[in-house]
């Protein structure tokens, strides 16, 4: 008895990878729970803030742990 192979069409898969290090990670999961939502709901928005309250504890969080390299008020740029 022999085997034949049964002709399936080619399917092309595109795939993206993207290196998300420590630091995106613990962002992400700070996003997914709603920390800085919840925070900025609490506190309040100001109009004349570059940084709200909750931006700022995501920014403390990922400070103390370490995984960001540029001092807090520089924070806003890092566009996490």
């Amino acid at each position: 008895m022999g085997f034949s192979k049964m002709n399936s069409p080619q399917k092309s898969v595109s795939m993206a990878i993207n290196d998300l290090d420590h630091l995106g990670l613990v962002a992400g999961l700070i996003d997914e729970i709603g920390i800085v939502e919840i925070i900025n709901e609490i506190t309040g928005e100001h109009k004349s803030e570059l940084v709200s309250v909750g931006m700022g504890v995501k920014g403390m969080i990922l400070n103390g742990l370490g995984l960001v390299s540029a001092p807090l008020y520089l924070f806003h740029r890092l566009n996490l």
